[in-house]
């Protein structure tokens, strides 16, 4: 059996240092392929997964954009008829005094029952607006949310890719059991 000596032993150490070296550097080039193929599949599935959404959302958009006019332009005659209703109303209302107490009280039954229509058209109104408004918050919803998901994930394989490919720091242990030793065997050289 060979002797070993301090220098045989120290180029034994530095040789396991070597090849440990070397397997972690395979192995982590071969995490960061593997982490770099994810993210580019993750960015093709979010890029048709957009592509598959825009046009629905355009859509959608289009579809609120030629109704807008149309709903306002509902909502102004109604509040026109409404007006016209109740000025009616009041009209038939002021003829009728002035006739019989009769006559009166059926005026008086006519401007409720315009008056409770007009409400009931004011509400049917405000609901389909409602209804609008809900699904347009829905869709935009529908849309972010898986987004915001991909992002976050592309956000959390960055950071892991990051932490792993940054170096790591010394280790200041080994360095102050090596100088302990130092100082109490006054014989012991410096390793090189």
């Amino acid at each position: 059996m060979p002797k070993l000596d301090h220098d045989t032993l120290e180029l034994l150490l530095i040789a396991v240092t070597a090849i440990c070296i070397l397997v972690q550097t395979v192995l982590l080039s071969v995490v960061f392929i593997s982490v770099h193929k994810a993210i580019k599949a993750l960015s093709s599935q979010a890029d048709d997964f957009r592509a598959s959404a825009m046009p629905a959302i355009n859509n959608t958009r289009e579809f609120l954009q030629r109704i807008a006019p149309k709903v306002e332009e509902t909502a102004k005659n109604m509040a026109e008829l409404s007006r016209s209703l109740k000025k009616n109303a009041t009209e038939i209302s002021q003829t009728i005094k002035e006739g019989t107490t009769q006559v009166s009280v059926s005026a008086v039954e006519i401007a409720q029952r315009a008056n409770a229509q007009s409400s009931r058209i004011d509400s049917m109104v405000t609901g389909a607006l409602d209804g609008l408004d809900h699904a347009a918050v829905f869709v935009v919803d529908a849309v972010n949310k898986p987004i915001r998901q991909i992002s976050g994930l592309l956000a959390s394989v960055k950071a892991i890719v990051e932490v792993l490919g940054a170096p790591q720091p010394p280790r200041r242990n080994s360095q102050r059991a090596s100088q302990s030793v130092d100082e109490h065997d006054p014989q012991s050289e410096p390793v090189i």
